[in-house]
């Protein structure tokens, strides 16, 4: 048995041992037990200083909201038997080449046999040699400018995602310039480039979107380079919006 199904395994004994132990009153309690999910941070190019902090804030919220986030950042993890264990995915600021050919067949398969996927940030500056990966995760990083505030639009207030949100949103991240965008993603928030410097999209400057792809639901937001986005409760609740609906729960 894998060391990841082992792990599991583990903490779906304890979690079961304590709804045992600490019973409600007396009445019988339905145990829920949580889903699982892959946080993937393994870099080839740039590193990201948020992604201990990203990594934190994942298992923060997967605490109060039934789910168990692992992280790694060896691709050989990437292989049928430990993916079969995760309902989720997400590259966390990955960058570059960071699977090889046959890493990347097992991800598609697990793709395409109903598995999901989220990105953040940087993991669109990843696998720029794999066009289906670029397809499922919607684009392709080009440049950036300096960081600095800018107004967020947001399109799409019904997804678990966004519905916390206002109409606009101003966010001082990291803005990405996108380049192969997909248009069949479904786009939930867009930049206004007219509230920051060093935007070249135009008008159409998706900063997070969602669709089905390949068998699975993505979900990829452009927000999260820094530390302290991490600590903001919009972005938080943006994450776990995100993290929700590719776990179909929302």
């Amino acid at each position: 048995m894998n060391s990841y199904k082992l792990l599991l395994l583990a903490l779906c004994m304890a979690l079961f041992t304590n709804a045992q132990e600490n019973p409600n009153s007396g009445e019988a309690k339905e145990v829920i037990l949580p889903d699982f999910v892959l946080v993937f941070s393994k870099t080839s190019g740039f590193r990201h200083k948020s992604i201990e902090k990203g990594m934190q804030t994942i298992r923060e919220i997967g605490r109060a909201n039934n789910f168990v986030a692992l992280q790694t950042e060896t691709s050989a993890d990437f292989n049928a038997e430990n993916l079969n264990n995760f309902k989720l995915v997400i590259f966390l600021s990955t960058t570059m080449d960071v699977l090889n050919d046959q890493e990347q067949e097992v991800f598609k398969n697990y793709i395409n046999k109903g598995g999901n996927f989220m990105g953040i940030h940087a993991a669109t500056d990843t696998e720029y040699d794999w066009p289906w990966y670029g397809k499922m995760v919607g684009a392709y990083f080009e440049n950036h400018p300096r960081q600095q505030k800018a107004r967020i639009e947001v399109v799409d207030r019904t997804h678990p995602a966004t519905v916390h949100l206002n109409d606009e949103w101003f966010h001082f991240d990291e803005w990405y310039n996108f380049m192969n965008l997909n248009p069949d993603v479904n786009v939930l928030m867009k930049l206004d480039e007219s509230s920051y410097d060093g935007g070249t999209n135009g008008d159409n400057h998706p900063i997070a979107w969602y669709h089905t792809y390949d068998g699975g639901r993505v979900f990829y937001t452009g927000l999260g380079h820094t530390e302290e986005a991490f600590d903001d409760s919009n972005f938080k609740q943006h994450l776990l919006g995100g993290i929700e609906w590719c776990l179909g729960r929302k």
